[in-house]
């Protein structure tokens, strides 16, 4: 099985709906761009988020297979995919 490279792109934040719909929290993400993780036999990173790991897992299981071209072409790198965690008020992308 492949060790897949796991990078996040962008972090975002939308405060507006943060305002009108969130409870506040301490320590709503800790991942900051430009961060790494490297995924091996399948297996979700340490200190990656598990939202985000929910999100991504599937996609990096095919990955660690040897499986590429996700959605008949998505990506421009038919090895790679790119998915963000569901938060909604903090979306964080990932590059696999």
């Amino acid at each position: 099985m492949k060790k897949v490279k796991i990078t996040v792109i962008r972090k975002i934040h939308h405060a507006d709906l943060s305002a009108l719909y969130e409870n506040q929290i301490e320590h709503a993400c800790n991942m900051q761009e430009g961060q790494t993780f490297i995924s091996e036999n399948g297996m979700q990173p340490k200190g990656l988020c598990e939202s985000a790991w929910t999100s991504m897992q599937s996609f990096v299981m095919t990955l660690a297979h040897g499986g590429e071209n996700f959605y008949d072409g998505w990506m421009k790198n038919p090895k790679s995919a790119m998915i963000s965690c569901n938060d909604g008020f903090r979306p964080v992308s990932f590059f696999d």
